[in-house]
């Protein structure tokens, strides 16, 4: 489906500053979301055709704000790309219990809603395709990161269980579950070098934002409801997810290989 406007949740950085980048090139219309009015402004300024709507994802007033844009620009809401997200590490006992609010409102619940409204527009006008991102964490359990696998594996649910309701009114839905990329927020876990560490037991090479955005690009000309950065890594969190007493046969030797390529980063 080519895009008739495109709404980009979480567009002043990481995954979604470059796929605004990527649809500015092109001149796709597009109405960016994210909570950094400023930066937001000066990117629109950038960008033609394009509006945007400063505001938390995790609130009704935002989306609504964004539905009357699209009405202002003339538009059809063709695709809408949720990459809105936060993370702050933690194990059980540490963590605060704001850290609940904070993954679940941004990840969660922020990305519920806007597929929610989003796609209610979508159903009555009979086409569109939603693309929400979780992330590897969304399939598999990791530990330090509880809090933020929670709010994935609500993302991925969620999408799963909508994908088919929308389907037989013209809607897609796709999940996007990328393994860790090199965005703020890794730089933002290696200030947690216990509770991340298993997020840095992958690769050597690290996904960049280009990666995550050529499987966007693909999946929106070829929809499919699950994908997974790499398909690789998608498998072994799949066997993790499905049977977790695998994957802590394999926990020590994940959590030393994280452990090693922190240190490397550091350094």
């Amino acid at each position: 489906m080519s895009p008739s406007l495109i709404v980009l949740t979480g567009a002043a950085s990481g995954i979604g500053n470059q796929l605004l980048a990527t649809f500015s090139a092109r001149q796709v219309p597009m109405i960016l979301v994210d909570l950094d009015a400023g930066k937001l402004e000066n990117l629109a300024q950038g960008s033609k055709p394009v509006s945007w709507v400063d505001g938390d994802v995790a609130q009704e007033s935002t989306w609504l704000r964004v539905l009357e844009a699209a009405k202002k620009m003339g538009l059809p809401i063709s695709h809408l790309i949720n990459c809105a997200g936060v993370i702050r590490p933690g194990f059980l006992e540490g963590y605060g219990l704001e850290d609940i609010d904070y993954h679940l409102n941004c990840n969660a619940k922020g990305t519920i809603l806007g597929t929610t409204l989003i796609g209610r527009a979508m159903k009555n006008q009979g086409f569109g395709h939603i693309l929400n991102i979780s992330s590897l964490a969304g399939l598999a359990p990791v530990s330090g990161l509880s809090l933020y696998a929670a709010s994935k594996f609500a993302v991925r649910g969620f999408s799963l269980s909508v994908a088919a309701e929308l389907k037989k009114y013209g809607v897609e839905v796709t999940v996007i579950c990328p393994d860790l990329v090199n965005t703020p927020m890794l730089d933002l876990q290696l200030g947690y070098p216990e509770e991340a560490k298993l997020t840095f037991s992958g690769p050597k090479r690290v996904l960049e934002a280009e990666d995550v955005v050529r499987a966007i690009l693909g999946v929106m000309e070829r929809p499919r409801v699950l994908v997974c950065i790499p398909e690789s890594r998608g498998q072994l969190a799949k066997i993790a997810g499905t049977w977790p007493w695998i994957g802590e046969l394999f926990r020590k030797s994940l959590e030393k290989k994280g452990e090693k390529a922190i240190r490397s980063r550091k350094n």
